[in-house]
């Protein structure tokens, strides 16, 4: 199995490369350190930690723990690796001070090692579900202990984990420790075999709004819509933006003034999405645009720009939340609900679904299934302030109930940190 693993490895890395470039025509994002993904780049200062989330979800997750390293021991490297340039971005974002951001390596055997020996971890923590055999075997072979952070596991990855045999349970053998989201993460981790699992909850709950955020969304709100509803539609993709307009103009049969802001998931979409508002005749503005004036009489609001959906959130009346009513498997629930922003998503939360099932069970968030049905909800939130007061309430009591992950996940890795030289035990 192994060999076989080996050989598909050998031959998906260049047609995986092959696709990232040919992205990196329209955003060259994609092109930008693209040698880190063959284990190139700079050295590190030696043992420090380093941390992997694969894309922006994940990234989210991961820079409260990354934060808290950074207070607690500040002497300590941290590098933070993701997959996607919008991982990238956001972690530059949000940690870019105080870690190195770079590109996992892909899973081939030279790689791995360029990589290892370039950045030199004692602790390597790996968030939700990625489970890379080469990567892991090393580090195993450099005895880096592995901790699985924030890890979770569906039944239909379990299925097919299992069927692999032992290649992905040798994988996860050389991990220390899983912390899993759940009870149902942790019985399915043990049945991998993986014996030292704990449940310490979800890390994205843990996160810190950034500071001066509300005063930021209300300077946004002065600057779009000083007079009028506003709506967000975030991390869209494709199918979801005709979904969300359909749905605008239901809105805007009783509200005739609401602005809609689309914000598309992923940065080479928003040309496309700008053409598709272009041929439904919308009448709209884009935000790297900078026009205020043309935005304030447009109907929509294209957020063509990185970094600032949430701003846009803390400006909203309502928040819809993509990836949701089309199968991708949703998207970060946490941060419209600790602003006290009601909440809409389409059924399919599949990512988060224990985020999702929470917030819908405390009233905080609520699944829509269609465009009409979102565009009479959002209608329905938009014309009665005391129950979007109410809900929201309920999102920013749901994360703060839910908090506490971070300290059980420390409490387990902390152990495993080398004192600085020269200091004792």
């Amino acid at each position: 199995m192994r060999i076989l693993y080996l050989l598909a490895v050998y031959l998906t890395a260049p047609i995986i490369s092959v696709v990232l470039l040919a992205r990196g025509v329209r955003d060259r994002s994609y092109w930008r350190n693209f040698r880190e993904r063959f284990g190139f780049g700079a050295r590190r200062a030696a043992r420090g930690v380093w941390v992997h989330a694969v894309s922006v979800g994940e990234v989210q997750a991961c820079a409260p723990l990354v934060t808290a390293l950074y207070r607690r021991h500040p002497d300590l490297a941290l590098t933070v690796t993701t997959f996607t340039p919008t991982g990238a971005a956001r972690a530059r974002a949000l940690i870019g001070n105080i870690a190195e951001v770079r590109y996992v390596p892909y899973d081939l055997p030279g790689a791995v090692r360029r990589f290892l020996r370039r950045v030199d971890p004692q602790l390597a923590v790996i968030f939700e579900t990625e489970l890379w055999p080469n990567l892991y075997r090393e580090c195993g072979r450099r005895r880096v202990p592995l901790v699985l952070a924030s890890a979770r596991i569906s039944e239909r990855s379990l299925g097919r984990y299992r069927r692999l045999g032992a290649l992905f349970r040798d994988a996860l053998s050389q991990a220390a420790i899983v912390a899993a989201q759940g009870e149902a993460d942790a019985a399915r981790f043990r049945a991998l075999g993986a014996d030292n699992t704990h449940v310490t909850g979800n890390l994205k709950f843990d996160f810190e709004l950034p500071e001066g955020l509300a005063e930021r969304g209300r300077r946004l709100r002065s600057q779009y819509a000083p007079r009028r509803a506003l709506w967000v539609a975030g991390s869209t993709h494709e199918g979801e933006e005709a979904a969300v307009l359909e749905a605008q103009r239901g809105v805007r049969n009783t509200h005739a003034d609401a602005l809609l802001v689309i914000a598309p998931r992923h940065p080479p979409r928003f040309t496309p999405v700008a053409q598709q508002l272009v041929q439904a005749g919308v009448s709209f503005a884009r935000r790297s645009d900078g026009d205020v004036r043309a935005a304030a009489a447009a109907e929509v609001l294209l957020l063509d720009s990185l970094g600032e959906l949430l701003e846009f959130y803390a400006a909203a009346d309502v928040a819809f939340v993509g990836g949701s009513l089309v199968p991708v498997g949703g998207h970060n629930l946490l941060e419209p609900a600790a602003l006290g922003v009601p909440i809409l998503t389409g059924p399919y939360n599949f990512n988060g679904a224990e985020v999702a099932q929470l917030l819908i069970a405390r009233g905080a968030a609520e699944i829509v299934h269609s465009p009409q049905e979102l565009g009479a909800r959002v209608s329905a939130l938009l014309a009665d302030a005391a129950a979007r007061a109410r809900i929201g309430a309920q999102g920013r009591a749901s994360v703060e109930a839910s908090r506490g992950a971070l300290e059980k996940l420390l409490a387990l890795i902390e152990p495993l940190l080398e004192p600085p030289a020269g200091v004792g035990p």
